[in-house]
């Protein structure tokens, strides 16, 4: 949408329900209908960056190396600079990094312009630039814009920073050259920053119509920050204060054990960088009195500010019921707890801290008892012997979630895999909705462009009416991708299909299925269904002695009814009438086994009907179903190579009669007379 110049998606004559993006807005206007995306423009402004270079993920790759940089700048700022090289192995290494930075989320991209604000704001102070400032308003900002609370409870500490530091230089220096410094980098952190937060609200009030409606509150009101009642979609809770302290344990607890570099080893290098900083502090004099905002920030200054984000994160995060959801949801055990995404920059920090303290240490241990040479050579042993355990501890920490990740990858690619040889051109896609009514939701590769109007269109499919609709507005080649299997996420694997789809158009439709008999069938049994009423029809012995049952059924502009078989009673007589306009055409074919298991081939035709004739679209899905008459994709017929009981087939075509003719066209779909 970006990249074509567009912040609302417009379906026009397509039904929206057909091409609703998982989590957008639905927004009716004296125009027509708009959708727009529940989360800000930011995020996907930095993916686009890639694609403008030739491949999205090189913007994920920029953004996690922009990211590393920063904490390389944090780290030699609290400490030096060997202990920013070391953060960014520590960086690297968390499992939370790696996997949620190679998402497309919005988490990774606000962190990495916290972190430039965070760099840029150490600077600002250090130096007393205002241009410094400015870049820092304009970063935090920007991640206010990205995500505003998540920007919100990063800036905290600094926020709190800044004015102290006017406080005390007004009190130390007031009316000074000094304090005017501190004040005039001050407004160029603020300015920039309460710009952008104008722009946000100016693109809440362009998106929802008010300033002060989010679009997230726009999709889903009853989310968002607070205790009591929350909902989202069809997941609703009282989130309590104890919930909130209860899900937050649970984060704390898989951030510093599961989640960051070499898992509780990290933590215990963490621990053992706070304790360094503030040991360091204690021997300076405290920071206390070392602070002096008027002639720069230092040191211990930079590592507390750090430290405080901790505290900030978690107990902001612990007022968002998000972190809840996310763990009911199954979607942090993948990726880790995104939401605290940011404390990853201190702890890295700290940990370098700690593990570089403990090497410098030694070595001034050895060097009261020993040459420096062999100081040295000590510590090179007891880093070689320690190495091995902290890449177990690294190997337990990334290799589960590196695991479930790559079963999924594995598994989509297989799931995408009849879409890799072939290439559209003005064709529409009609896609499963194992999720409900949202495209490119479970199936982000399979997504329309901005406007509706590339090669190839994505609708999600429904019922008759609204397929028919799509066909309609589309006017396109339409093909079906369907899957057998039941879809969990890709934790399992299905087996794919798409299949080419025709309108057959003409007074009426005559079809013939043919189905293979299933071992240990004892009777047999015929329906043809449409939502008026249904007709039963019985098959002789003798017509399934070779080993199938073949089923010769028409469509007409009034009437459905099965043409080679004796009626055996229904609702409606033995031809089973239509509504008038669009309706679903059913076939049943109802296979009983001695011991009463049962299995039915439904096969499901979309049709159009009017006064001069019919058109339908084929072939039908067609789904085998075991022990029950109707079911789910876990019944799709994919072909000969699926997983079907034995003795299971389907053969089938269809043609149109009445002087009209059989023809593989793009809709529309329309009433006309046979030709």
């Amino acid at each position: 949408m970006l990249l074509e110049g567009k912040l609302f998606l417009r379906p026009g004559a397509i039904p929206w329900e057909a091409v609703r993006p998982w989590f957008f807005v639905v927004d009716f206007t004296d125009d027509g209908v708009r959708m727009y995306s529940k989360y800000s423009p930011v995020a996907p402004a930095m993916f686009a960056v890639g694609r403008l270079l030739g491949d999205w993920n090189l913007a994920l790759g920029g953004i996690a190396a922009g990211t590393a940089a920063g904490v390389y700048a944090l780290g030699a700022a609290a400490f030096d600079r060997r202990v920013g090289l070391v953060a960014v192995v520590a960086l690297a290494g968390a499992p939370l990094f790696l996997m949620t930075s190679a998402t497309f989320f919005s988490y990774a991209p606000a962190t990495l312009l916290n972190v430039a604000f965070a760099v840029a704001y150490v600077r600002a102070a250090r130096v007393g630039s205002p241009r410094w400032g400015a870049a820092a308003g304009v970063a935090i900002g920007l991640a206010f814009f990205c995500r505003p609370y998540t920007a919100l409870l990063f800036a905290i500490p600094f926020i709190g920073h800044t004015l102290v530091s006017l406080a005390v230089a007004w009190r130390r220096h007031a009316r000074s050259q000094r304090f005017r410094g501190v004040l005039a980098r001050s407004v160029a952190i603020a300015v920039p920053g309460a710009a952008f937060v104008g722009v946000t609200l100016g693109y809440n009030a362009v998106v929802t119509g008010d300033p002060l409606t989010f679009p997230y509150a726009a999709f889903a009101p009853n989310d968002g920050i607070g205790f009591g009642p929350h909902e989202i979609l069809n997941y609703e809770r009282n989130y309590t204060p104890e919930l909130a302290a209860e899900t937050t344990a649970t984060a704390i607890e898989y951030v510093f054990t599961d989640w960051i570099a070499a898992g509780p080893i990290g933590t215990a290098l963490a621990a053992v960088g706070v304790g360094a900083a503030g040991l360091r502090a204690w021997r300076r004099g405290g920071l206390r009195d070392r602070f002096a905002p008027a002639t720069g920030m230092a040191d211990g200054e930079v590592a507390a500010l750090l430290l405080a984000v901790v505290p900030a994160v978690f107990l902001g995060e612990a007022y968002f019921w998000g972190t809840h959801n996310g763990l009911r949801n199954g979607l942090i055990d993948l990726l880790g707890p995104f939401y605290h995404f940011d404390v990853l920059v201190p702890i890295a920090v700290f940990s370098a801290a700690g593990a570089v303290g403990l090497c410098r240490g030694l070595a001034t241990e050895l060097r009261r008892h020993t040459t420096r040479r062999r100081a040295r050579i000590a510590v090179l042993v007891a880093l070689a012997v320690s190495a091995p355990f902290v890449a177990a501890a690294e190997r337990d920490a990334v290799e589960d979630p590196y695991d479930a990740n790559a079963l999924r990858t594995d598994n989509l690619a297989a799931t995408y895999e009849p879409f890799e040889e072939r290439s559209f051109e003005d064709a529409v896609v009609f896609t499963p909705d194992p999720y409900g009514d949202w495209q490119a939701h479970p199936f982000q590769y399979l997504r329309s462009g901005g406007g509706f109007d590339g090669d190839v269109v994505y609708a999600t499919d429904g019922g008759p009416e609204r397929d028919l609709a799509v066909l309609a507005a589309t006017n396109r080649t339409p093909y079906r991708f369907t899957y057998r299997g039941t879809w969990t996420g890709a934790a399992t694997p299905v087996n794919p299909e798409l299949r080419r789809l025709r309108v057959l158009d003409g007074g009426r439709v005559r079809a013939r299925t043919t189905v293979g008999v299933p071992q240990s069938a004892a009777s047999v049994s015929v329906r043809v269904e449409t939502p008026e009423g249904f007709a039963r029809y019985t098959v002789p012995a003798e017509a399934r002695g070779n080993g199938t049952v073949t089923v010769a059924w028409r469509v007409g502009p009034e009437t459905a009814a099965a043409t080679n078989l004796a009626y055996d009673g229904g609702s409606a007589g033995r031809s089973v009438p239509l509504a008038d306009g669009g309706a679903e055409v059913d076939l049943a074919v109802t296979f009983v086994g001695s011991g009463g298991a049962s299995l039915t081939y439904r096969q499901e035709a979309t049709v159009a009907n009017g006064a001069d004739g019919v058109e339908v679209v084929w072939p039908p899905e067609t789904r085998v179903c075991r022990l029950t008459a109707e079911c789910g994709y876990g019944g799709t017929w994919v072909g000969p190579d699926g997983d079907y009981v034995g003795g299971v087939s389907v053969e089938t075509d269809a043609r149109v009669v009445d002087g009209g003719a059989s023809q593989e066209r793009p809709p529309p779909i329309r009433r006309t007379a046979a030709r």
